[in-house]
C-alpha cells in the first residue's frame, strides 16, 4: 500500500497524523510520502480538500462529496462529533483495513464548515495567491500595519504594484472583491484580516510597543503566529459583564486571564465578506456561561463556544501562513 500525506508547508497536524497512520499500521509494511503542496492548482491534481489530506494508493478515504480543492486547514469529525486536525487512529485503521470509515454525526460537519467558512473563505484559505501582484501588495499592507498600526496610504503601495504592472488601485480592489482585506469609499484600506485601521474590541500590543487592533477573536488569535511566533498580547472585553479578557502569547506559551476564559465562533445567515458576516460574532468571552447568555440573547446568530485551544488552533492555521514567502 502506499500513503501520501498531502500537506500545505509547516502544517501543525503533518507530524500527528504521520505519527497516528504508524500506530495504526502496527507494524505491517506501506510505503508513507510526504508532499507538500503550495498552489490551488496542485491541490486540485492531487485531489487535496485541506492540509493534512490523507491517499491511500491515491484515494482519499475520507473524502467529502463537493468539498474544494483547497491549501487551507482540513478538520476531520468522527462519529461521536469529535473534531480534529488528523483523522483518528481508530478511523485509520479502518481505512487501512479496506473498511469504509463511519460517517459523522449528522450536522456536525457541516455546521462547523459553515462557521469556518467566512474565516477560511469557503475552505480557499486567506493566503493571496502570487498572481497579478495580489500577495505581494496584501503582505506590504499586512507589514506596513505591523510597523505602524496603521494602514499604509495606497500610493506607498504603487511600487509593489508597478512590479505586476498594474496600479495599486487596481489590487486593492481586486483584494477587496476576493475578501483579503476591506477598502472604504476611498479606496483607503478599512481592514487587511486580522487587522482593522479602526477601533474595535479587540486591542494587540506586539513586541515591538506597536498597537493595533484585529477584526475579531480568532483574527488576534492568529496574528503571533502570522508574525513569526512574535510574542503578542491581546486585550479585548467580554461583551456581556465588560470584565477584561486577556490573551499573552510569550516566548511559545499561551496564558489566558481568566484562566476560564472561551472563545464563540458564531455567524449570521447569508454571504458576504468575512467582515460583514461574522467578524462580529466572533467573540472572547470571560467563562463558558458568559458565552451562552449572550447566545441566548442574539438567536439570529449561529455559532458554538469553542475552546481556548481550538480557537488559537484556527487562529494559527488561518492566519499563520499569510506572511510566509511561498
Amino acid at each position: 500500500m502506499r500513503i501520501t500525506i498531502l500537506t500545505v508547508p509547516d502544517c501543525p497536524n503533518a507530524p500527528v497524523v504521520r505519527d497516528r497512520i504508524t500506530t495504526a499500521l502496527a507494524g505491517r509494511s506501506a510505503e508513507v510520502e510526504f508532499v507538500e503542496v503550495r498552489e490551488e492548482a496542485e491541490a486540485a491534481r492531487w485531489g487535496m480538500t485541506g492540509s493534512p489530506t490523507v491517499l491511500l494508493d491515491g484515494i482519499d478515504p475520507f473524502a467529502v462529496a463537493g468539498a474544494p480543492a483547497s491549501v487551507s486547514c482540513r478538520l476531520y469529525r468522527d462519529a461521536d462529533g469529535h473534531a480534529d486536525g488528523a483523522p483518528s487512529i481508530r478511523v485509520l485503521r479502518q481505512a487501512l483495513s479496506g473498511t469504509k470509515p463511519a460517517p459523522a454525526a449528522d450536522g456536525l460537519e457541516l455546521c462547523e464548515a459553515e462557521l469556518l467558512d467566512p474565516i477560511g473563505r469557503a475552505g480557499c484559505g486567506r493566503k493571496a495567491p502570487a498572481e497579478r501582484g495580489l500577495r505581494a501588495v496584501h503582505q506590504a499592507v499586512l507589514r506596513h500595519v505591523a510597523t505602524h498600526g496603521t494602514a499604509p496610504d495606497p500610493t506607498a503601495l504603487e511600487p509593489v504594484a508597478a512590479r505586476a504592472g498594474r496600479t495599486a488601485a487596481d489590487v486593492l480592489a481586486e483584494l477587496d472583491r476576493e475578501d483579503f482585506l476591506t477598502l472604504d469609499e476611498a479606496g483607503r484600506v478599512r481592514a487587511a484580516y486580522p487587522f482593522s485601521a479602526v477601533e474595535t474590541r479587540h486591542r494587540m500590543r506586539l513586541a515591538s510597543g506597536v498597537e493595533v487592533w484585529s477584526m475579531c477573536a480568532v483574527d488576534a488569535l492568529g496574528v503571533s503566529a502570522m508574525l513569526g511566533g512574535q510574542d503578542v498580547r491581546i486585550s479585548s472585553s467580554d461583551p456581556v459583564n465588560g470584565k477584561p479578557v486577556t490573551v499573552t502569547f510569550t516566548g511559545g506559551t499561551t496564558l489566558w486571564q481568566p484562566a476560564d476564559a472561551v472563545v464563540f465562533i458564531g455567524r449570521s445567515d447569508g454571504n458576504g465578506p468575512a467582515a460583514a458576516v461574522c467578524c462580529d460574532a466572533l467573540i472572547f468571552f470571560s467563562s463558558r456561561a458568559s458565552a451562552e447568555q449572550w447566545q441566548q440573547a442574539h438567536r439570529e446568530v449561529r455559532g458554538q463556544v469553542v475552546s481556548q485551544d481550538r480557537a488559537v488552533q484556527i487562529g494559527q492555521q488561518t492566519f499563520g501562513p499569510l506572511l510566509q514567502d511561498s
